[in-house]
Parts: structure tokens; sequence; C-alpha cells
């Protein structure tokens, strides 16, 4: 047996930290002893009924670890690899979006964390493909934020690419996915200020320190800007974001909300706008993303702010509603006190 942070039912409050049988590997599989796995705001959203889940299920997506067993079929030289991992558990592979590479959109699509046991646990089972090969350099534990760099490699890449050289661009939003948007607009060619607000002083240290123009006041913020990055998910950044573009800009919303949000999308006629968003990764997207790693374009571990044991989800999920430090990481291996 082993404990697992679950999801157990419905209600807001159905969380509990569980035992539960280990995993045991099926043909095309591998079981990975996680190393760390990211507190992410859609934990929230699953918490409070706003994101579909299928509990009973543990929680956890963003997920790096060791493999520690693989199933009939896979190379058992990968024991021992160091990887972070997809999350899409299972699509149907039929569907139109499935055929043309985008099996995020698949209506069946299951993934770890939501609609199958995700990582706030020991040990995870997932297919041979989802594991992918962390850069040596990469520490193991920072290799979880993997999974919000493939997320950003897709909101920037898919359809088109958001970031040319040159473009001034605005990044709404200090968090772990701001500051890694920041960094793949930086390589991209932009000349990137990330904007946050007077409680997010710690995640702006982290920017500044990561060289980008770091503000906590609109007003000092750049307007008739190329391109902006809205990563914060909040009103106030949509509503912001949407009036900073010059004519002809971009906007690309990363940031996920669990409600409506009123806009003036009138501006997008007026100034002949072009607005994206982006949805989880997809394999192309994590392609890219490990790309980035490899040629150390982007730097994971500066985003870790703290870790915590298995034991102490509580503690990390608090720090993650107060927006404090910029990644949280609960780490099921650790020992406990």
């Amino acid at each position: 047996m082993m404990q697992a942070l679950r999801k157990t039912g419905p209600a807001a409050d159905d969380i509990a930290l569980q035992d539960v049988p280990r995993p045991v590997a099926a043909p095309g599989q591998v079981v990975v002893d996680v190393a760390a796995a990211g507190l992410c705001g859609t934990d929230l959203h699953i918490l409070d009924g706003s994101y579909g889940s299928r509990p009973p299920v543990t929680l956890g997506h963003e997920v790096s670890g060791i493999i520690a067993t693989v199933g009939d079929g896979v190379d058992p030289a990968r024991v021992g690899e160091a990887v972070a991992l997809e999350t899409f558990f299972s699509t149907c592979g039929r569907c139109r979006d499935c055929r043309a590479g985008h099996p995020n959109r698949c209506q069946e699509r299951v993934s770890i964390g939501s609609g199958t046991d995700g990582g706030f646990a020991e040990q995870i089972v997932v297919p041979a493909r989802n594991a992918r090969r962390l850069p040596q350099h990469v520490p193991v534990e920072a290799g979880a934020l993997s999974e919000p760099l493939a997320c950003v490699c897709r909101s920037l890449f898919q359809p088109m690419p958001a970031v040319r050289a040159a473009d001034r661009v605005l990044v709404i939003g200090p968090g772990a996915i701001g500051l890694l948007a920041a960094q793949v607009a930086k390589v991209s060619g932009g000349e990137v200020t990330v904007l946050g607000t007077p409680g997010d002083a710690e995640r702006l240290t982290v920017a500044a320190a990561l060289g980008f123009t770091a503000v906590s006041d609109p007003d000092d913020a750049p307007d008739d800007v190329d391109v902006v990055l809205e990563c914060s998910g909040s009103a106030g950044g949509m509503a912001l974001g949407i009036t900073r573009i010059r004519r002809g800009g971009r906007y690309v919303q990363i940031g996920q909300r669990g409600d409506a949000v009123p806009i003036d999308l009138a501006l997008v006629s007026f100034r002949e706008l072009v607005i994206t968003g982006g949805f989880a990764s997809t394999p192309d997207s994590w392609d890219r993303a490990m790309r980035l790693l490899e040629l150390r374009l982007v730097d994971l571990a500066p985003l870790v702010s703290h870790t915590y044991r298995l034991d102490q989800w509580q503690e990390a999920f608090n720090a993650v509603r107060t927006s404090a430090g910029v990644k949280q990481l609960l780490r099921p291996g650790a020992e406990t006190a």
C-alpha cells in the first residue's frame, strides 16, 4: 500500500489522504516513483467543482519522477530513467481532433489527476509514451514544471507563433505559467515586461532575477504592445490586457478561469486584433518544451518556491490559494515527520 491525496467525492471538502494499492504496469505502461508533483490552479478548480473530475481519484497532473518498473513491451533499460509525464492517459484516437494531432480537444480524453489517478501519490502508472526523458541537467523535482511549460508551448505556437522577433510583449500574471511564458517569449525574440500586483512581490523578484522588466502597477506597464500573454486568469487581467494591444496586435489567453468574464470584444474589430488561446498540451508541444530544456533556453528550477511532504498538503494548498511564491511542489516520497 501507499499514501495518496484523493478527491473522494463531488463536494469541495471531499479530499483526503488515503492508503491505496500500489499500481502495477500493464503491457505498454510504466510505474514511476514520484519525485515531485506541482500544485496548479486547476487542482483548486477540481476541488471546488469548476473543473471536471471522476472521484474517487488521486489528484496531481504536473509530475516528475524515476521509472521504477515497466510492463511487457517496454524497454527494461528505461528503469531508472528520470522523466516528466504527459497528462493524457488515453484519448479515443478516432475523432477529428485526435486524427489532426490535437488530442487535447478529444471529448473522450482521460487525464491523470482528474480522470484517472495522478501524481499526488508515491507512485503512478502511465503509458510508456507519456514518460518524457528529462535532460540530465534538469533537477528531477523541478522537472514537474515540464508540464506547464508544454502547455505554454501549446498556447504560444498554435495555431501560429504568437511572438516574433523584436515584439514588445506584456505578460500579465507572474505565476509559474506567466514566468514560463515570459521565458518562451524571450526565446522567440520578444522584449518582455511582466506585470503583477503589489501582492506579487516575491514572484516579481523572481521575474527580475530571470532578466525581465517586472512591474506591479499597470501605469508602469507598456501600452500599445505587439503581444499580450494573459496568464493570471483574472477578470482584471483580461480586461486590462485587451486594451494594451496595438492595432493589429495579438492577445493570447493562457490563464484559466472557472466563470464568465465581461470583455470589450468590440476592440477586436476596431483594432483588428488576433485572439488565440490554448488548452493543455499535445505531443508536439511536449517535443518543443523538451527541446527548450535540452538547449538550456528555459530554466525551471528558479520557479520552485517550496516543497512539501504529502502529509503537509493542506499547507501547500493554502500557499497556492494565497499566491505565495511561484510554484509549490508535493514530494510524495519524502519521509514524514
